[in-house]
């Protein structure tokens, strides 16, 4: 069994994985860039270490200080979260020539993956439904035109080893194109090291639905229901919900059986999420499989009773899936509300700063995972997300009315943030109905 382990994350997804420690009796090392010396991470842990200054690409994406200080503290495995270097194949593999236990997929399954073009040919060779697109990489802009010609507008540009909306733009023309290759490859660089991307037709107004599995080695796989992420903004999901309403328990079947074909297509271990695209016919298509524990997993949580955390790092020591399809039950619903640091009144630009003061509801049924904290200041190096709020309820409906009555009791003082934003989504008719696909937010709140 893992004895100690080194969390290569910061914010609220450290905290997380530190609490599923102390349950399961595992010690614990922080790593902190100098922004967050004073962050909660650093303070639930056993231990904390400083790997950088304040950047990221010298702190939480510093593969070498990271092995170097699993190696000092002696921790035998390394838990990475999401984002950073959680689907990064080398650092992966620099774990594993460590005799370090990565908690996640494997450096071979990271490679078939983590490039988005890859994963899109694996599926297609196992009979999963993908969007046509690119076979190969496409480095260049006259490349990337004569492959959209070739597929047909609308395309929708891709980070190859992207994630989190970042290093996506759409283009409806061959006039649109040049413009959108460019400024999602220049952000691909920028956030992932990597300027390789891929193409792939635009399947309008569909919903984001996301099923979570699990696997282990012995080849078990099950997947714990989906996830309706049709809330997006700029590709970046802003609520997320279990189950999707919309779906049938025959479609529900259906998406499942496909979610864990794919899994066994690439001999998937660990914790993991296939994402597909959802028509108004009800046809699906594969679209990515993210290999980490990802921000909404919360819902999930929420309706199964399971806890993800602890069942990565189970299955990472080497155990087997102690339950079963049969067994697994889908009970209420849930719904998770990102609570970002930043100004939607002024498009959305990101508010870091002190908090002075802070109020989080509570409740039966409500969970607040953050960590932040009165007196805390938010760096501006980071991601802006500060908190997630999930609520359940016994239905749909209740879970609204609940997540209402909880925003309605945050109070963040200091900085600005978006609960108000989400406050307005939430009482939306058309959302309160169930009529959400991912351009929602374009066609509803501008």
């Amino acid at each position: 069994m893992i004895k100690k382990i080194l969390i290569a994350n910061r914010g609220e997804i450290a905290v997380r994985i530190i609490r599923a420690c102390r349950e399961m009796e595992i010690e614990t090392v922080a790593v902190y860039s100098e922004a967050d010396a004073k962050s909660l991470h650093t303070q639930l842990a056993d231990e904390a270490l400083c790997i950088g200054p304040s950047p990221s690409v010298q702190s939480y994406l510093n593969m070498q200080q990271i092995i170097s200080a699993t190696l000092i503290t002696g921790a035998d495995a390394i838990h990475p979260g999401f984002g950073f270097l959680s689907e990064n194949s080398r650092f992966a593999k620099l774990c594993e020539e460590c005799n370090i236990t990565f908690i996640g997929a494997n450096s071979e399954i990271l490679n078939k993956l983590g490039n988005k073009s890859e994963a899109r040919n694996t599926m297609l060779a196992a009979g999963v439904p993908v969007i046509p697109g690119t076979k190969d990489p496409v480095y260049d802009v006259h490349h990337g035109e004569k492959e959209a010609e070739r597929i047909g507008y609308p395309v929708m540009i891709k980070a190859a080893l992207g994630g989190g909306g970042k290093g996506m733009r759409t283009a409806f023309s061959a006039d649109e194109f040049a413009f959108a290759f460019q400024t999602a490859q220049k952000e691909s660089s920028m956030a992932f090291g990597d300027d390789t991307m891929y193409i792939e037709h635009l399947v309008e107004h569909p919903r984001h639905i996301e099923f979570q599995i699990l696997a282990d080695i012995k080849g078990n796989i099950v997947h714990l229901g989906e996830r309706d992420c049709s809330i997006q903004r700029n590709h970046q999901k802003v609520i997320e919900e279990a189950p999707c309403e919309a779906i049938s328990e025959k479609l529900r079947r259906r998406m499942g059986d496909t979610a864990i074909r794919a899994a066994k297509a690439v001999h998937y271990v660990s914790a993991g999420t296939i994402e597909f695209l959802l028509d108004k016919n009800d046809q699906f298509y594969f679209m990515e499989m993210n290999t980490r524990i990802q921000v909404e997993h919360p819902v999930t949580e929420m309706v199964t009773g399971m806890d993800l955390i602890k069942e990565q790092i189970k299955i990472a020591s080497g155990k087997v899936l102690s339950i079963s399809q049969k067994n697994i039950n889908i009970f209420g619903h849930a719904i998770e509300c990102r609570i970002n640091a930043e100004s939607p009144d002024k498009n959305f630009r990101p508010s870091p700063g002190t908090i002075r003061t802070l109020y989080l509801p509570g409740g039966c049924g409500i969970r607040m995972d953050t960590a932040i904290y009165s007196g805390y200041s938010v760096p501006p190096y980071y991601d802006s997300m500060i908190a997630k709020l999930i609520v359940h309820g016994q239905n749909r409906k209740e879970a609204i009315a609940k997540m209402i009555s909880a925003l309605g009791e945050v109070i963040v003082e200091g900085i600005d943030t978006n609960v108000d934003y989400l406050y307005q989504i939430l009482n939306e008719s058309d959302y309160q109905a169930g009529r959400a696909d991912i351009e929602y937010l374009n066609t509803h709140l501008q």
